[in-house]
């Protein structure tokens, strides 16, 4: 009789700093909320093949490799919770959290939680860590105003 062999599988969570963005939270929410726009928030350099539509979107991320992302709940100007497509080889739960702590000055945050054995989860952190970080540094960067 064969041993059992257990597959070990760790919930990581990555969380961002807290991003400081001079627009208001239901600005930040409309634009962020739409995956036609994300794609401004990622710069060309760390994305690779980037679609979307409204509500979904696919790319490939150097040290990631190929993901999908679909928005699966939102909160009007505080909330926007991101999962990974049916395609993606591991499963992702990103949330996006907007604060507007005075008229037009908002705080955002994006953690992060994905499903990996540890050897994955090694490899894994520091590009998520990366990515993340670039998203909320480009989230303090952007007009807000909608792709055309």
């Amino acid at each position: 009789m064969a041993p059992k062999i257990l597959k070990i599988i760790r919930m990581t969570r990555i969380e961002s700093r807290i991003g400081v963005v001079k627009q208001p939270a239901e600005k930040i929410f409309n634009y962020i909320s739409n995956f036609n726009n994300f794609n401004q928030l990622i710069p060309e350099d760390k994305v690779k093949d980037f679609e979307s539509t409204d509500d979904t979107c696919r790319f490939k991320v150097e040290g990631i490799g190929q993901a999908g992302l679909r928005i699966i709940e939102k909160e009007p100007h505080k909330l926007i919770k991101i999962s990974s497509d049916e395609e993606t080889t591991f499963d992702l739960l990103l949330w996006i959290q907007i604060k507007e702590i005075e008229p037009g000055d908002s705080r955002i945050k994006i953690t992060t939680e994905v499903n990996l054995n540890p050897m994955m989860a090694t490899m894994v952190r520091k590009p998520l860590k990366n990515f993340i970080d670039t998203l909320i540094e480009q989230a303090e960067k952007i007009s807000y105003d909608p792709a055309e």
